[in-house]
């Protein structure tokens, strides 16, 4: 049998080393030892991990790469970051979404994400985000799955139109129902919300992924009766909180009672390292808190957790470059996931967790999936983590879409003694 791509010697996230992967129209033909077949294209994996590829569930991809426009976020804190988006949206259009966009998508490629999952703002009455990113969704679709979310960033009662506007989107095809409850002008009104549209949610069928308590505040616990509407719709499995940082200042006694409630409605989880760590514990003199939700508690409980990026060089975070290996470096250290299995999940984190959480089909290095992977210059999934290793190949549908050479380090030094050598040892 001829294959389209054999990638020989790999290293799978199990552990298994000395394994081959091969692909033929488009899926995984085999994972074995030695596999002794005709192909295409036959890549010597020098021993490297083959991973699934990168998944990214929470992100802003309409407002990614605009960073400085109109001008800085002087303070770096949330509400400046929400009222600069406010200045933008007027003055951007449709064209500079979709370049910005498709930019993104271009490196997040390269660096071997394939599924992104976008909130779009629904709160401004043209939908222009809403039209740029449905046609940047269908332009990257041979090489990247783009999974939109109808956001009412400006809170679903709060603004006048965000409700006909969401229902616009939902109809011009966006896919999940979002919401920001913590937004709301009170704290019914958030509760309100999430009700309005989760039912809106089970009407059409769709998931629901909510901005959710992103706050220090310890009251703010409107994940609860997202649970509470999750189980009450028959909508488990297919909900997201996303951010969830008042958790993290909320009293253990609450916390004890909650999670077992939101493992009860199979709620996923999105914790978003880079950007909770930069954006929380802002009113904090010392000791200044983590901001980052409860992420070891909640997946003792059984929960899905991920860890998406949220931001890219836009009015809230000015740094990032599509890795979700920074990502799970930065929610190991905050969340002090220092075990060899902690570490190990935390590639979970940015792979089949987030994968799980956007429902994807036929993701994963088995026979039959998707032959999508990465092949990465590191040894095993920590490693990979701790060097946010190169992507050597980036696969998609068993063909190579993007290389980077091999990172190697020449070193010109003096020749140095050996100092074991006692002619060369000296204890003074």
């Amino acid at each position: 049998m001829a294959f389209d791509l054999v990638v020989k010697n790999i290293t799978l996230p199990n552990g298994k080393t000395r394994m081959d992967i091969a692909c033929k129209n488009g899926k995984i033909s085999a994972i074995e030892n030695n596999i002794n077949a005709e192909a295409k294209t036959i890549i010597d994996g020098e021993g490297f991990l083959v991973s699934p590829p990168f998944v990214d569930p929470h992100f802003h991809l309409d407002a990614t790469l605009s960073l400085g426009r109109p001008r800085m976020n002087v303070s770096g804190t949330l509400l400046e970051g929400i009222g600069l988006w406010g200045e933008l949206k007027p003055i951007q259009t449709v064209e500079e979404i979709v370049e910005r966009a498709l930019k993104y998508c271009d490196l997040a490629v390269a660096m071997g994400i394939g599924a992104i999952r976008s909130h779009v703002d629904i709160c401004d009455d043209e939908l222009k985000g809403v039209e740029a990113l449905l046609a940047v969704k269908k332009q990257v679709a041979p090489y990247l799955e783009l999974q939109l979310v109808a956001f009412p960033q400006d809170g679903f009662y709060r603004c006048a139109t965000a409700e006909q506007n969401l229902i616009r989107s939902l109809d011009m095809g966006v896919e999940v129902v979002g919401g920001i409850p913590h937004f709301e002008r009170r704290m019914d009104e958030g509760a309100a919300s999430i009700k309005a549209l989760c039912e809106m949610a089970a009407q059409r069928d769709l998931m629901v992924d909510m901005h959710c308590d992103e706050t220090d505040d310890p009251m703010s616990r409107h994940v609860e009766t997202l649970a509470f509407e999750t189980q009450r719709l028959g909508l488990q499995g297919r909900v997201t909180g996303s951010h969830l940082t008042s958790m993290h200042s909320m009293d253990n006694y609450y916390v004890s009672k909650l999670i077992p409630l939101l493992a009860e409605a199979e709620l996923h989880a999105i914790a978003n390292p880079l950007i909770n760590i930069m954006l929380q514990g802002r009113h904090d003199s010392y000791p200044k808190r983590r901001g980052q939700t409860r992420v070891p508690e909640l997946r003792a409980a059984g929960i899905n957790v991920a860890f998406g990026s949220d931001c890219v060089m836009d009015p809230w975070y000015s740094l990032g470059k599509a890795c979700m290996l920074d990502v799970a470096h930065m929610g190991l250290h905050v969340a002090q996931l220092s075990s060899r299995e902690d570490m190990a999940w935390c590639f979970d984190a940015v792979t089949k967790n987030a994968a799980k959480a956007m429902g994807l089909k036929n993701y994963g290095l088995k026979k039959g999936c998707d032959a999508n992977f990465v092949l990465l210059q590191a040894s095993d999934t920590i490693e990979a983590i701790r060097l946010r290793a190169n992507r050597l190949a980036v696969v998609r549908g068993g063909k190579i879409i993007a290389k980077t050479p091999r990172q190697e380090t020449e070193l010109f030094l003096p020749r140095r003694p050996d100092i074991l050598d006692p002619a060369n040892y000296s204890p003074t």
